[in-house]
Formats: structure tokens, sequence, C-alpha cells
């Protein structure tokens, strides 16, 4: 759930990872409170712009973020209070006198209560420290056999005034080995403005994304660029860009038998948890979020 911002002009984003919102009527009953209240503070709004391809099934309801899909994070973070820290990438994770001393790539290590960790399984499975042993022979079998995509998203900021003339805002490529989805994000979300200029997200095809996920970001940035020229030809030169390469874009086989976490140690609590338990979407994430919480409960 990454917005990018253009260097140029913060107020034209684009979404690089989630495009919109599909809620299934299983979802819109289970999760309705999550649903009207985003409804409510307006960070999410009914889809109503053409997505061409795009698979619809009855009772489906699909949404987009105004502000960009990232700000249904900014909503939570902001609603819970927690404080945030960026870019502290955790290496170590040790029981230290019943409580959880966590290490970093820089600065000292921190001791903590409890633990919720939330990165992809095969990260979790890297981390040092006592974490290794407290992670059952089962368990890890489970998390090795977790499984991703990969793609890269490339962003493409525009100058003000610039118009793109197709008649949809987003869509689905089935026959370009490189690109399997464009989106026009101003579009997509129904915003036009004479403030800041239109943006362009192009996801990559998973077999694409694979094929290229250690080479040269300029390199992949350079091919994607010439496939989009075969399909929107006559593109003027954007006034930014932005590569996002996802080493693990979606699930496409979960933790076995993990019903949304797996708790690793009991008291203090070391749990996992996120879409790596679930499966990849919005409801995913809640759904993982509510089994956590129903885990830790008993022990806060």
């Amino acid at each position: 759930m990454i917005t990018a911002n253009s260097p140029q002009n913060p107020r034209c984003t684009a979404d690089l990872g989630a495009q919109y919102i599909t809620c299934t009527p299983h979802y819109a009953e289970k999760h309705r409170e999550f649903y009207e209240e985003l409804l409510a503070h307006g960070v999410l709004v009914p889809l109503t712009s053409p997505i061409e391809g795009m698979m619809v099934k009855e009772g489906d309801c699909n949404f987009v973020a105004p502000q960009g899909i990232s700000s249904i994070i900014k909503h939570y973070l902001k609603e819970s209070g927690a404080e945030v820290f960026f870019k502290q990438r955790v290496t170590q994770i040790n029981l230290r006198n019943n409580v959880w001393e966590v290490s970093k790539e820089t600065g000292s290590p921190e001791q903590f209560d409890l633990v919720i960790l939330t990165m992809p399984a095969p990260q979790i499975l890297e981390l040092q420290g006592d974490i290794v042993n407290l992670i059952t022979e089962c368990q890890r079998q489970q998390l090795a056999s977790v499984s991703y995509s990969s793609r890269y998203a490339l962003g493409l900021f525009y100058e003000v005034g610039m118009k793109i003339d197709v008649p949809w805002a987003g869509r689905y490529i089935t026959s370009n080995p490189c690109v399997r989805f464009i989106s026009i994000d101003n579009q997509k979300r129904s915003i036009e403005s004479s403030e800041f200029g239109p943006s362009l997200v192009i996801h990559t095809t998973v077999p694409f994304g694979v094929t290229h996920m250690e080479h040269r970001e300029e390199d992949v940035q350079q091919i994607i660029s010439q496939q989009l020229e075969t399909i929107l030809p006559g593109l003027p030169q954007p006034v930014a860009t932005k590569c996002q390469k996802w080493r693990y874009s979606q699930v496409i086989n979960s933790a076995a038998n993990c019903p949304g976490q797996m708790t690793l140690h009991l008291n203090p609590s070391l749990v996992c948890g996120g879409d790596g338990f679930t499966h990849s979407n919005f409801d995913g994430c809640v759904a993982s979020a509510l089994s956590v919480l129903e885990a830790l409960k008993n022990h806060i």
C-alpha cells in the first residue's frame, strides 16, 4: 500500500502497490465496521472510473482511496496514537530477563514487552538470535511454505495540463510479456486538477518480475518504458519517475493451518501476522490483525 509523490509536485501521486480495494459480500458483512469507518472519513470512496478487463463478480464492491492507497495505513496509525519509526531494519530478537531485546542494523538494541512481526515470511526466517530456536520445526516448515509473486511497478509523473486521451482509468493487459496493468492514477480516483499533472502506473507481469528481479533498476525501467510505448504510443517524457521493486508482491501460498497468525512465544508474546497467514488484500490484512489481537489479548 505505497503511494509515491512526484518530487516536482508532491500533490501529484501514484499508487505503486494496491490499486483499488474489492470487497466481497462475505467481507462486506464480516468487516462492516472497518468499511463504514473508512467511508465515513472519506478515506475510501466507491470506484466509479472504468477499469478495462477487470474481473467483476456479482455482489462485489470496489473502492479507491482519493488521497492514495497509503492513506488507509496513515488513518489507522493516526487513530492508534502509535509513535512510528521508519528505516529500522530488525536483525536479531533475543529474550533477556523476560523481555524482548530487538537489535537493528544501526543503533543500540531496544527492549519491548511484546513483539508482532508482519514482514514477509522469508524475512522472519532470516532473523537471528533466540528467535531461531523459538520457531519449532513445524512452524519453520509452515513459514518456508509461504510463497509470493514478484513484480515491478513504475510510476510516471507528468506536467500540468498534459492529457492522456484513453476511455479508461485502468486497463489489464493480456498480450504483453512485460506489462500486466496500467492505471492513469488521477483518473482512477476521479481527480482532475489544474494544479498538478496526471500520473501513470505500470505493473509488470509476474514472469517478467521474477526474471528481472536481480537486474539493474535502470535497465528494468527502460524495458518497461519501451513496452509502454507499444501500448500507449506517443506519450511525452515524464517530469519524474519512481520504480518500485516488489520482491514479495502477493501471497501465492499462505502458511498452512494458521488462523491468521502464528504464536512463537506466549509470555512475553512474540506473534507473527500479515498476509502470509491469510491472503493478499485489505480483508486478508484485517482478518490477520483481528487474529493477532485475539492471540494477544489474554496476555496483555
